[in-house]
């Protein structure tokens, strides 16, 4: 989440958001005069999510809605950041992903996407499941395209090695 650099009082968005982890840390972050939204796919998740976080949907700093990674409920450049955990995974148009993106951030606007080692996340037993595993060179491929400026952080210690793709868009 760090690696999306999430202004106070700026408006972000976890976009497959799952148990919500990562709704906690964007609301804290954007503190009191910030807006949180999340993006969901199953509505399990988003009827976990309204329960799990009453007070914050109650305050106004954070809405929920149905929606995808290829399908964002934002107007463009609406969104200082972006995260999203573990979710390219589950989709085929990766450029569309990526042109979605690139369309809903701001001007200097961050979007941070989180995934498994690929490699790695050949060996766990639930990856021949409807898993897509992508070499991370083909995502940051794809962010380019769209026009952002990525960088990426890999990091080995844990059970996963994972990798933080960072893209930005320009000013």
């Amino acid at each position: 989440m760090a690696a999306a650099q999430v202004p106070a009082g700026g408006v972000a968005a976890d976009v497959g958001f799952g148990g919500g982890a990562g709704l906690r840390l964007l609301v804290d972050a954007v503190g009191t005069g910030g807006t949180v939204h999340g993006v969901e796919v199953s509505d399990d998740m988003l009827d976990r999510a309204r329960r799990q976080f009453r007070s914050d949907i109650d305050s106004g700093r954070l809405r929920l809605a149905q929606g995808s990674l290829t399908a964002m409920p934002f107007g463009d450049a609406t969104l200082d950041a972006v995260i999203t955990v573990n979710t390219v995974y589950f989709v085929d148009d990766l450029d569309a992903v990526c042109t979605e993106l690139a369309r809903t951030l701001r001007p200097g606007g961050r979007a941070a996407i989180g995934v498994g080692d690929p490699e790695a996340m050949r060996r766990l037993p639930v990856t021949p499941y409807g898993f897509r595993l992508r070499p991370v060179a083909d995502i940051v491929a794809a962010l380019e395209r769209a026009g952002l400026t990525v960088t990426v952080e890999s990091r080995a210690d844990g059970r996963l090695p994972r990798h933080t793709i960072t893209a930005q868009r320009g000013a």
